[in-house]
C-alpha cells in the first residue's frame, strides 16, 4: 500500500486531529473501561470486559487506519489564480441538464467527501467525469440511478 493519498491541508489537519483524539483520550477512556469491568471479576464471563476490549480494538484498528493514511498523504495545496479547468481542490458549478438544477461540488479527498456538505471524493465517479474538463464542457456520468449528464458552468477556488 504505497500510493499517496491526496488531500487538502484541511483534510490533514482532520484526520490529525482525529489521530490525536484517539490516541491521547479515546485509548485513557477505554483502557479506564477495562480496568473497572476487570475489577468486577472473572473475566471469562464479564460482558464488560469483553465489549471494553473489543471496543479497544475497534480504537486500535482506527489508529492503525489514519496513521498509514498521514503517512501516505499527499497535501495538495489550493489556490492560486482561477483554474481553467477541473482538478484536485477545485469548486466546480454545474448545470444537470436533466433537471436543469445547478449544484455545486468542491472536489477532495475521499477521507474529506460529504455529499451534504457538497464535497465530493477525487474518485467518485462525478469528480473523475469532470477532472480536465473545461467551463462550457458536457460530461456524461454513470450513477446507481443510470446516466446523469452536467455541464460545467464555474470553475473556482473557494
Amino acid at each position: 500500500m504505497s500510493d499517496r493519498i491526496p488531500m487538502t491541508p484541511a483534510g490533514y489537519a482532520k484526520l490529525n486531529d482525529e489521530l490525536k483524539q484517539l490516541k491521547f483520550e479515546e485509548r485513557r477512556k477505554i483502557s479506564k473501561e477495562i480496568e473497572i469491568a476487570r475489577a468486577h471479576g472473572d473475566i471469562s464471563e464479564n460482558a464488560e470486559f469483553h465489549a471494553a476490549k473489543e471496543k479497544q480494538s475497534h480504537i486500535e484498528g482506527r489508529i492503525r487506519l489514519v496513521e498509514d493514511k498521514l503517512a501516505r498523504a499527499q497535501v495538495i495545496e489550493i489556490g492560486g489564480d482561477p483554474p481553467d479547468s477541473v482538478r484536485f481542490g477545485v469548486t466546480v458549478v454545474l448545470s444537470d441538464q436533466d433537471s436543469g438544477d445547478e449544484v455545486r461540488y468542491a472536489i477532495t479527498g475521499e477521507d474529506e467527501a460529504d455529499v451534504s456538505a457538497g464535497l465530493i471524493s477525487v474518485t467518485s465517479p462525478v469528480a473523475r467525469a469532470l477532472l480536465g474538463k473545461g467551463v462550457g464542457d458536457t460530461v456524461t456520468v454513470r450513477v446507481p440511478k443510470g446516466s446523469r449528464e452536467f455541464e460545467v458552468l464555474e470553475i473556482l477556488f473557494e
